[in-house]
């Protein structure tokens, strides 16, 4: 039944999808629920959305590995090495976790690209337009996360 399901919302999204990341937006649009899910303008809004974040994460990354070229931590004072040690210790992990961000925004422009983005991976259903806006990165609806969410804390207490 669940294959069916997506297999519909695939097709019917498919006519949404070609080069959805392309349209220009009126200024100011914001998706909503009086219009057809993922229309091309939803999946435009998005698109966009989630390329221009990935942008500011390169650029992030960027100043990062210029810094880190400038050359190694100069403090004499064994305090201030540590902390600066501390902060560089910091922006590498934050770094890193942005990477992985960056691999799941890859994954929802494919998902763009294939048809199923907006569309819970686990139940097929629509992902509200609010849940997508605060996180457009969200493969589940917020029920199919907790229940996930749960299922992993019972595994990881056992």
């Amino acid at each position: 039944m669940e294959s069916m399901l997506a297999s519909s919302v695939k097709k019917a999204s498919t006519k949404n999808r070609a080069n959805a990341t392309d349209l220009a937006l009126p200024d100011g649009y914001e998706p909503s629920e009086d219009e057809e899910y993922m229309n091309k303008r939803q999946l435009a809004f998005f698109g966009q959305a989630l390329k221009k974040w990935k942008r500011e994460i390169i650029d992030e990354s960027k100043e990062t590995l210029a810094h880190l070229q400038d050359g190694p931590i100069q403090e004499a004072d064994p305090n201030d090495r540590a902390s600066s040690e501390t902060d560089w210790g910091l922006e590498l992990r934050t770094r890193d976790r942005q990477r992985k961000l960056t691999s799941k925004i890859d994954s929802a422009l494919r998902r763009i690209e294939e048809g199923e983005y907006g569309y819970c991976q686990v139940t097929g259903e629509p992902i509200s337009l609010d849940r997508l806006k605060a996180r457009p990165i969200a493969t589940m609806t917020v029920e199919a996360q907790e229940a996930h969410e749960r299922n992993e804390k019972i595994s990881r207490d056992q």
